[in-house]
């Protein structure tokens, strides 16, 4: 089973070279897997009938308890030979129904035949986890599929109307199947079914959900909007989906749960109800339509719903009609649609109304057209007059709730018969004052699936016995009478008989009155699907605006505050209700008093914050309540944190400060005094209640500490720094993610800057000569740079003497010499020592970028260039690559440390070795220093070009002093 499944797969994937080298014979060759599954259910028939079923499963989330189950048995074996046999033949008519020049052919062809295979296996699935997985499949490839001619408008709104109807529906569905494998245990179908879950109010809500999702899958009132609209499709599409597969997906999931939930006590009124009223809608809206296509969508979603009430009534009578009637309707349903494509294609329209004498030209497809329409119409003695007879039988020996269900299926079966007739006398008969409709001739080729379809349900009917014993043992899951129905075309004279003929005899009053019906549908018609879901998406818009508009009010504070409110109404909730404080040990306020003093001057400088006016005074506070935190770290016996904490907070205050340039001195946002008294609390509100969250939580408290588990493992291989040893062995596919997106979000941020190009573009030596207000400002100083004798002065830093004299700091610019590379050994010593004593790539990559940062501030961004000429992104992308191979070549050991370890000895250091977790490590170094090389460069040099570009001109704009007058008063 597995195999056939993945063949179409494989084979869809291959569409495209397929076509592209055979163009539509590749049908041919892709109908193979689905005719390989065709002959595979056939010889299955017999294990299947005799009750037994074949099984295959395969571990998916084991952990979870989910696996790929797969089940064939009797209703099984049926769904397998509609999906995949109509499937084959479907694909085989594409090869006539489609050019060679047919625009995006190779993407249908692989579409339809994934669809093939996801509808194949979710009829096979017996795990609710797998089956959702392969019911959304068929939904996504589905909307693919109606989509197909994406140039058009009514396709797109077609195929989002049938993606957005089935998708909520399946959602719900799955909220569904997951309340009911919980509450039974396991998330096997056959053992759901088999031993269902006591009728409890969780077991309702999830068959409510479940049904939720089978009845949008089926097009049942009110979710059949979707499929009329389907039609934008091609024929082919809607042969297949809307006739034999995905539409009977619902069907088949209430037929498959019937036996084990048709007693809870929400399932016969939903199912019944909703069956009932679609079957009567559809057919009504079916006698006013004049596309031929339109007329079978509708026809189809009336079916539907008597397809429905059958397998969800729970009776083993009405679940053999059910399966004979599915097997009935796929069959003549099918071979209706296929010939409205080969009229369609040979006369050039599908509009009843110019349509006229086809049946004379064209009598074989006439011939093919009527069998299937006497089936439909359940006419003797044709396969769908034995399903009806089976379901009027059923019905009928049924409670009160089935005899005025049958009522509905009489009157159901009338309109049936009418919108049978209206598209048999409207594709092929001659009509008055409408010339004969010139049509070509339609190959064999062509005609032989249809043909092949219909024959079957003429057979079918005669020997309807053949297939009694497949199908009875799917109806004999459920309690059987003393007296079981047995399919047979001819039961005598009786009440089923003289139904039947009185739900012909009213169809063909219809049909023979069909202009006062149309006239007085027309009137009384139900909106359309079009309009429904237009004003559906109008009214859902509305409401989003009005809602944005409520909340989203462009107020950073406001949203702080509701995001506040929140967590403080959460919080103290959870406090009041389960107090958890009770049975904890009291927590200590501090173990040495210097933590309280430290943690009090954290809490004096964040208190502050709330008093400034000045934008530079709140980025000094606020960085004093991280350098108070990191403090903390310091006494509390952290200095790995520590270490990162004052290096992430001193770079985060040059960050701030260098776009404080290009903003106001001053907060300007006017903050009134009753406003300043409601965030104030808030304020304070929410720090005191998550101080207490935590204070609460370090004292409640039950598990044994993670921490003496990992000093062990650690101390194992010889390593001290615990820390280091987590983030870069124990947690490195942690890291890696995390690594990877610190990148992405220092890309994204310059990115915002950098419009045109992120380069910095320009070394020291290009832009030297031009001159704007932040560069030279006398040229006697451009020959220091090139070299010329005389300079006026030495230079400490190699663009030194690119900054004009008022912005120089001789002291500035020897310390930054002096400590430059001091503090990059530093970081490479923090790189190396990580195993042993604190330090490692970020702390490292954290140092490094502060001494480029101080050759920054002291010789500006041509001093940044020399310093660092390579590009940031050249620093990330390295280090990102390289932390990522690391952590795969991991793998083959299980963890980072164990991947590769060398052991070496060099002159003067010494006895040294090298291992994965090192160059893990050098990537993560390389990675921080290029995020913040690449953060200077955005908010430090490029600010800086803005700066001097709006002096220059400043500059430009000034009048000048103008010529001096030459003797005698003139000017020159």
């Amino acid at each position: 089973m597995t195999t056939l499944i993945v063949c179409h797969f494989v084979l869809a994937a291959c569409a495209r070279p397929l076509v592209r080298r055979l163009g539509s014979r590749a049908f041919v060759v892709l109908a193979l897997p689905p005719a390989a599954a065709t002959v595979w259910a056939a010889a299955q028939w017999n294990t299947a009938a005799s009750g037994g079923s074949v099984t295959s499963s395969w571990p998916w989330m084991p952990a979870y308890d989910v696996f790929v189950d797969l089940r064939l048995d009797a209703l099984g074996e049926l769904m397998v030979l509609l999906a995949a046999g109509v499937g084959a033949l479907v694909l085989l008519y594409c090869a006539s129904y489609f050019s060679d020049d047919t625009p995006q052919l190779p993407a249908f062809a692989g579409n339809l035949l994934a669809f093939a295979g996801a509808m194949l296996a979710l009829v096979l699935a017996d795990d609710l986890i797998s089956l959702y997985v392969f019911w959304e499949l068929t939904t996504l490839f589905s909307f693919l599929l109606i989509g197909h001619s994406s140039e058009l408008k009514h396709s797109r709104r077609s195929a989002l109307q049938a993606l957005t109807v089935t998708t909520l529906g399946g959602l719900a569905m799955f909220v569904g199947f997951l309340i009911l494998g919980q509450a039974a245990g396991t998330y096997r179908i056959s053992t759901i079914v088999a031993d269902p879950p006591s009728t409890g109010l969780a077991v309702q809500v999830a068959v409510a959900l479940i049904l939720c999702g089978a009845l949008s899958k089926s097009a049942i009132w009110p979710f059949s909007l979707w499929l009329p609209n389907a039609m934008a499709a091609p024929t082919p599409v809607s042969a297949y989906l809307h006739a034999a597969a995905m539409v009977k997906a619902g069907v088949y999931l209430v037929a498959r749960l019937a036996p084990g939930f048709a007693d809870v006590p929400v399932w016969r009124p939903v199912v019944m109800v909703l069956g009932c009223a679609t079957m009567l809608l559809g057919g009504w809206r079916a006698l006013r339509l004049n596309d031929l296509k339109l007329v079978l969508a509708y026809g189809t979603v009336s079916q539907l719903g008597f397809l429905t009430v059958l397998a969800g009534v729970g009776n083993r009578d009405a679940a053999l009609a059910a399966a004979v009637m599915i097997l009935g309707h796929a069959l003549f349903k099918a071979t209706l649609f296929l010939v409205t494509g080969i009229v369609d294609h040979a006369a050039g329209t599908r509009d009843l109304r110019r349509l006229s004498g086809v049946g004379r030209t064209l009598p074989h497809v006439c011939a093919v057209a009527v069998l299937a329409a006497a089936s439909m119409a359940a006419l003797p003695p044709m396969l769908g007059f034995a399903a009806k007879e089976a379901a009027f039988d059923a019905l009928l020996h049924g409670d009160s709730a089935d005899r005025w269900a049958l009522g509905v299926t009489v009157a159901g079966s009338a309109l049936t018969v009418a919108y049978t007739l209206r598209f048999v006398w409207g594709a092929f008969a001659r009509k008055p004052g409408v010339d004969s409709t010139p049509v070509h001739r339609v190959g064999w080729a062509f005609l032989g699936p249809p043909g092949l379809l219909a024959l079957c349900g003429l057979v079918l009917g005669p020997g309807v016995g053949w297939t009694y014993g497949l199908l009875s043992a799917y109806a004999d899951t459920f309690p059987v009478p003393a007296h079981p129905y047995h399919l047979a075309l001819w039961h005598g004279f009786g009440t089923a008989l003289l139904l039947s003929a009185v739900a012909v005899a009213g169809g063909v009053v219809l049909f023979a009155g069909q202009t006062t019906v149309t006239r007085l549908s027309r009137r009384i018609a139900w909106p359309t699907a079009d309009r429904v879901f237009g004003r559906l998406l109008l009214g859902l818009e509305r409401i989003s605006l009005e809602v944005t508009g409520f909340v989203q009010r462009g107020s950073l504070s406001v949203y702080l505050a509701t995001t506040l409110l929140v967590m403080l109404a959460g919080q103290l909730a959870v406090l009041g209700v389960d107090r958890p404080w009770h049975g904890a040990s009291a927590p200590r306020i501090w173990d040495v008093p210097l933590q309280g003093a430290a943690a009090a001057l954290t809490c004096a400088s964040a208190l502050l914050c709330l008093t400034v006016s000045r934008r530079m005074k709140a980025v000094v506070l606020a960085g004093l309540t991280g350098y108070g935190t990191a403090l903390l770290f310091v006494v509390q016996g952290g200095p790995d944190l520590a270490l990162t904490q004052f290096c992430v907070e001193t770079v985060s205050m040059i960050v701030f400060v260098l776009v404080l340039r290009r903003m106001p001195v001053h907060f300007q946002e006017s903050v009134s005094t009753w406003r300043r008294a409601v965030r104030i609390p808030v304020a304070l509100a929410a720090a005191a209640t998550l101080g207490v969250v935590v204070w609460v939580a370090a004292a409640a408290r039950t598990a044994d500490p993670a921490g003496a588990a990992m000093v062990e493992e650690t101390a194992h291989h010889g390593l001290k720094d615990v820390v280091a040893t987590i983030l870069v062995d124990l947690r490195a596919w942690d890291t890696m993610g995390e690594s990877a997106v610190l990148a992405a979000a220092a890309i994204g941020v310059t990115s915002l800057l950098y419009l045109h190009r992120r380069a910095d573009g320009s070394g020291l030596r290009e832009d030297v000569p031009r001159r704007t207000a932040w560069s030279l400002t006398a040229p006697e100083l451009t020959g220091v740079l090139r070299g010329d004798e005389g300079a006026p002065e030495r230079s400490w830093l190699a663009a030194g003497a690119t900054l004009a004299p008022e912005h120089r700091s001789v002291v500035f610019e020897v310390v930054a010499r002096l400590l430059f590379h001091p503090v990059l050994v530093l970081s490479v010593y923090l790189l190396f020592c990580a195993e042993n004593v604190p330090g490692g790539g970020f702390v490292a990559g954290l140092v490094a970028g502060l001494a480029l940062i101080t050759r920054y501030l002291a010789g500006g961004r041509f001093e940044l260039a020399e310093a660092a000429p390579l590009q940031p992104g050249l620093f990330t992308g390295l280090g990102l690559f390289l932390s990522t191979g690391v952590a795969l070549l991991g793998l083959a050991g299980g963890t980072v440390l164990h991947a590769w370890t060398y052991y070496g000895r060099l002159p003067v250091i010494g006895a040294y070795h090298l291992a994965t977790p090192v160059l893990f490590d050098f990537g993560v170094y390389l990675l921080v220093l290029g995020v913040v090389l690449d953060i200077v460069r955005a908010l430090g040099a490029k600010i800086d070009r803005q700066i001097e570009r709006a002096a220059a001109e400043k500059a430009a704009a000034a009048p000048g002093p103008g010529p001096e007058p030459e003797a005698g008063g003139a000017v020159r």
